[in-house]
């Protein structure tokens, strides 16, 4: 019987440990949504769209600025806590967010359904070609999102809803990542051990914990503006697929 050596800060204390084996081939590859394989477009756009008028250079900087205090006021705050385990909650905590801007206040609603809107979504440059050549290669794919809404209507109205096998939202499980719970439903669905599968997400604490579900993990780095190139050929390469996505 194997067990997990104890470490101190230099690494394992008892010597003559075994060395672990070698990680399974992957068969699937779960990804988050926003930041991952697209992004919502820019505010300024969406803040026009949603006001029905011109906005003035001067005037947007003060209704981004509004936005970005906002994040910091104590009413938005607690708005945010456990945001993504139900549709109600996850609608509250983005409208209460706009509303923290007097001017937004009429339209907080409207940029909530905005975000709801797939034709308000981006893929990013390299999302298509990746999840082909990963679906190519005979991997598994599937999402798992905190996320408020079905998704699925997002990834069809861009074409790319056909590489995916299993969808996990989180408001319909009623938790968020990084419960493992999240990553193991998606597991069973793709039936794929966790030892098999990859996660690629941006987000350290939410995507990364899939390593605490027994998955490997990888973590994007901050992420261009939408429709740019996003990184993923990385993802082929972890998964051993020597081509890289076209671009």
């Amino acid at each position: 019987m194997h067990t997990v050596p104890v470490c101190g800060p230099e690494g394992p204390i008892r010597a003559g440990v075994a060395a672990p084996a070698p990680p399974a081939p992957l068969r699937a590859v779960l990804f988050d949504f926003s930041g991952t394989l697209f992004q919502v477009r820019a505010y300024a756009d969406r803040i026009r769209a949603a006001l029905g008028r011109p906005v003035g250079e001067a005037e947007m900087d003060d209704l981004l600025g509004g936005l970005e205090r906002g994040l910091t006021e104590p009413a938005v705050v607690a708005a945010q806590q456990a945001r993504d385990v139900s549709a109600a909650a996850h609608r509250r905590a983005f409208t209460a967010w706009y509303a923290s801007v007097p001017a937004l206040v009429p339209v907080a609603e409207v940029l909530y359904e905005q975000l709801r809107a797939p034709g308000h979504w981006v893929p990013y440059a390299d999302t298509g070609a990746t999840l082909a050549a990963l679906r190519g290669a005979g991997l598994a794919l599937g999402v798992v999102s905190n996320v408020g809404w079905d998704l699925r209507d997002t990834f069809a109205h861009h074409g790319v809803a056909e590489y995916f096998s299993c969808w996990v939202h989180s408001y319909e499980h009623g938790t968020e990542k990084p419960d493992p719970a999240l990553f193991r439903s998606a597991c069973r669905e793709l039936g794929a051990g966790p030892g098999e599968t990859l996660m690629v997400g941006d987000h350290p604490a939410a995507d990364g914990g899939a390593a605490g579900a027994g998955l490997r993990a990888y973590v994007l780095p901050a992420g261009p503006s939408p429709g740019g190139f996003r990184g993923l050929d990385a993802v082929l390469r972890l998964a051993g697929i020597e081509e890289r996505a076209p671009g």
